[in-house]
């Protein structure tokens, strides 16, 4: 039997007296109340036959631990089912930001390990010791590793986005928001089942194509029983085109040996992508009242070092230059693109070349002093900026921001992530009032990718990313309800144990002397290895009490015990292999030199938090919803393992603090036009204490408290004009200030700044289209997404931001009368464009700032049968 959602992958499915029905039989909201809930929304949708949609699917969500129609629920959430995330291209899990009004993407690796920004909340530390800010739930099982907020989408039901503090239910980590994936379960009536295979061409030099097959079959196994198997598999060539060795620096010069290579394999195209993933489920229902459902979860991908690009900057500094005596040219107080005839490594005040920082002291010290002619006082040679233009040793993109680039530190199938979960889920309806809820995951993250520092033909210094993870959750809850009140309680228990392997790589035949030969090209590595154990201890609860038979009033809360206990060390290790890591006998040289030698930092805290929240709902009839509230979020402290070779951190900036959020809005939810259109909009306003921002400085950085504030806006319309047009345009405006960020840890300039990957106006827009034919449906879609500008360094230094961006999609589909079958074709980012993903700066290491985009324009065509 398929699903009804399926229908033309139809984006618009029933009129809004179908929202209405099935609101009236939700209207508890009771989880009791699910079996007859689904059992009437499917019969409405079956009744409308293969007719042309009218408005919207009613998509159901759980953002209140129960099922409710998202224009029911007061709080500002986006949510597609599965099947208009496929009409809309959703392959990753990133991608469905593009769509919803608010939201947009963080994170490091070039890509490989992006997390979502809501609202201008996020962290985009590249540590996997710390958690994001927006939690991310697969199943209602939270997924405590930041790397794991990236995986492929594939079988899902649908997908939630709530925005604004959800720690009342949602307590782990959710202070900006929440993304919830619901993965599609199992059919206990009949056997269904489909597969999904689609092909695409990049536009790019590297002729890069993408493969790819999603598959699912599912049905009953015996009495009350019924499983369901899900697969995944994606095969997509590097689409960054490397020609390396082109401007290659260093062979036979300044230490180096004759071949600049950091390895056999070096040079190879980036962006690629190779994963396979399989989910199953077991369901069994031994009576109306009693569920089992059983989960199983692999995935398993393989990627080329991270697809990061370079361009060449310029430090700024507010000091004069050499002088006698030696005096240093003050801070570093903003960043600049590097104009066509520049050679100085970094700008002083007075105009003159400050040098360069590859020692990484927070001091442009490898200058000859020009009125003595005294040495460089860490004795590093004065190289120049070599070439006009270019980054320290002359390098300059070939393409500038397009596909081409030539990198030496790059390898395919460098990188590795390996996932899998287990998930057990126990549903027992005690009454008709009352059911209880248990659910019991566990999951395992081992990761280990790699990014070229420089991303250019010139062998400094590479960085990995190892994480050797787990995690334990177990939740407890009832839900209740009588006439006028619906409530929910429940228990919850976290564990996390973290083993993070992060530094920085000097590989073979590099230009940094060995650590432990002083020669240069002899390889070594400098880690910063943390182990962090989390034990969070909570319970929570909501009261919704019906003042009226339109207004009510809203109650809950979370008390949190948060334990966590901390070692962290910075070592050398002896290595060989520019694909392995930790190869030797490590030499610990820090973090903690209190007494007076190198030695390990270890710390461990205990800490008592809590969340709240209190809203008034205002339904003065069927088509409109009213909401205010005020909310509490709060997200726990936590601690640091900057890169060793950074700039200067002392211990006593390892710790930091919780973070606090009120957010105080208000909001509405409304269908009009018979129907045929709904608009959406809020207005927040949030106070943050102790925002949690992550300082990058020279190569590494710190996460640090700083207050901030955001005060924004957000509109949302749906509409289904007329028969088989559908449109939906959204809108996202905001204004937020992180205060007094200083320019390093402990420096004596500070500043309010913007925060970084959050565009202050996004727009997104789709139209689509179809219409019968005698073989079946035809339909025609085209949709865009505007960003703003953003930053991605929290100092706001005028070379660290992307441009503006509009990106554009097409696609042309026809459906079977039988609705078996469906054929399509699309072009992805159709103009082209460089859409800026993730960026650092390291204008004082190689004068060059790394940057990576979205990939280029694809051509894709696809097919799926059902059955």
């Amino acid at each position: 039997m398929k699903s009804p959602g399926y229908r033309r992958y139809r984006l618009f499915s029933h009129h809004l007296a179908s929202d209405r029905a099935a609101r009236s039989s939700r209207q508890s909201g009771s989880p009791l109340s699910r079996p007859a809930a689904v059992a009437t929304i499917a019969a409405l949708g079956l009744a409308t036959g293969i007719s042309h949609a009218q408005v919207l699917d009613e998509v159901i969500v759980t953002a209140q631990k129960r099922e409710q129609s998202v224009q029911d629920v007061g709080i500002s959430i986006n949510a597609f089912t599965g099947d208009q995330m496929k009409a809309l291209g959703v392959q990753d899990s990133f991608d469905i930001a593009t769509f919803a009004p608010g939201v947009h993407i963080s994170g490091n690796l070039a890509g490989q390990n992006t997390q979502f920004s809501i609202r201008g909340v996020t962290q985009n530390d590249f540590n996997d010791i710390i958690e994001a800010p927006n939690a991310v739930y697969i199943d209602e099982t939270y997924i405590p590793i930041a790397q794991g907020q990236t995986f492929g989408v594939f079988d899902i039901e649908r997908v939630e986005i709530l925005k604004g503090p959800q720690g009342t239910l949602f307590g782990r980590n959710a202070t900006g928001g929440m993304v919830q994936y619901i993965s599609r379960k199992p059919n206990m009536e009949e056997v269904e089942g489909y597969i999904d295979t689609s092909f695409g061409i990049y536009d790019s030099d590297a002729n890069a194509n993408e493969y790819r097959v999603e598959a699912a079959v599912s049905g009953p196994l015996g009495d009350n029983t019924g499983g369901r198997i899900a697969v995944l598999y994606n095969q997509r060539d590097g689409y960054l085109d490397n020609i390396y060795p082109f401007g290659e620096f260093g062979a036979g010069s300044i230490g180096a040996s004759t071949s600049n290579s950091p390895g056999p394999g070096a040079g190879a195209d980036m962006g690629d992508d190779d994963t396979i993933a399989l989910r199953g489920i077991l369901q069994f229902e031994p009576s109306d009242r009693l569920a089992f459902t059983f989960s199983v979860n692999y995935a398993s991908t393989e990627v080329a070092t991270g697809p990061y690009q370079s361009k060449p900057t310029i430090g700024v500094y507010d000091g004069s230059g050499p002088v006698p005596g030696g005096a240093f040219p003050g801070e570093l107080v903003n960043v600049i693109d590097v104009a066509p005839g520049e050679t100085r490594r970094s700008i002083c005040a007075d105009g003159t070349d400050c040098g360069s920082d590859q020692d990484n002291n927070g001091q442009p010290d490898d200058f000859v002093n020009n009125a003595t002619g005294a040495p460089p006082p860490d004795g590093l040679a004065d190289l120049g900026r070599i070439g006009a233009g270019g980054d320290f040793f002359g390098y300059i993109d070939p393409d500038g921001e397009d596909f081409t680039t030539s990198g030496d530190f790059a390898f395919a199938d460098q990188g590795s992530i390996d996932t899998y979960g287990l998930t057990g889920r126990i549903e027992w309806a005690i009454s008709d009032s009352v059911s209880l809820t248990s659910i019991t995951d566990f999951k395992d993250f081992e990761k280990l990718l790699f990014i070229d520092v420089d991303s250019a033909p010139v062998n400094q210094s590479a960085n990995y990313a190892g994480v050797d993870a787990t995690s334990f959750t177990q939740e407890l809850r009832l839900n209740g309800e009588s006439d006028i009140i619906r409530w929910v309680a429940g228990v919850y228990y976290l564990n996390i144990d973290t083993d993070s392997d992060n530094g920085l790589k000097f590989p073979v035949n590099g230009l940094v002397p060995g650590a432990f030969s002083g020669i240069p090209g002899d390889p070594f590595d400098l880690g910063s290895d943390a182990q962090l154990e989390t034990n969070s201890y909570s319970v929570f609860g909501q009261l919704e009490r019906d003042l009226t038979d339109q207004l009510t009033f809203i109650i809950g809360g979370r008390l949190i015990r948060e334990e966590k206990d901390y070692r962290f060390t910075q070592s050398l290790y002896p290595t060989q292999d520019s694909n392995q890591i930790h190869q030797g006998t490590p030499i610990l040289i820090g973090p903690d030199f209190s007494s007076g030698v190198p030695a390990a930092f270890t710390d461990s805290t205990s800490d008592n938090l809590w969340a709240g929240k209190i809203q008034l709902d205002w339904r003065p009839n069927d088509d409109l919803l009213l909401y205010a509230g005020i909310n509490r979020g709060v997200k726990a402290g936590s601690f640091n393992a900057q890169l060793a070779g950074g700039l200067p951190v002392p211990t006593s900036a390892i710790p930091y603090g919780e973070e606090e959020l009120l957010s105080y809005e208000v909001g509405f939810k409304s269908s009009f036009s018979d129907g045929r259109t709904r608009l959406n909009g809020s207005v927040f306003y949030y106070d943050y204490n102790d925002y949690q921002a992550f300082l990058f400085t020279g190569v590494g950085g710190v996460v640090i408290n700083a207050d901030a504030n955001t005060l924004g806006a957000e509109l949302e319309v749906q509409s289904s004009p007329i028969d088989g047009l559908d449109v939906m345009l959204s809108l996202s405006v905001f204004d937020a200030t992180v205060e007094d960020v200083p320019f390093r840890v402990d420096g004596p300039i500070s500043k309010d700044v913007d925060p970084v990957y959050a565009p202050e106006i996004q727009i997104a827009g789709l139209a689509r289209y179809e219409w019968p034919i005698a073989s079946g449906m035809l339909s025609i879609q085209g949709d865009f997404s505007y960003s703003d500008q953003f930053y991605y360094n929290l100092r706001n230094f005028d070379a660290d931001k992307y441009d503006s961006y509009v990106l554009v999609n097409a696609s042309f589909g026809w459906t079977s009368a039988d609705e078996n079958w469906y054929v399509g074709l699309s072009l992805r980012n159709l103009t082209d464009e460089r859409a800026g993903i993730q960026g650092f700066d390291l204008a004082t290491l190689c004068g060059c700032n790394e940057i990576s985009f979205r990939a280029p324009r694809q051509y894709l065509v696809n097919a799926k049968y059902q059955f």
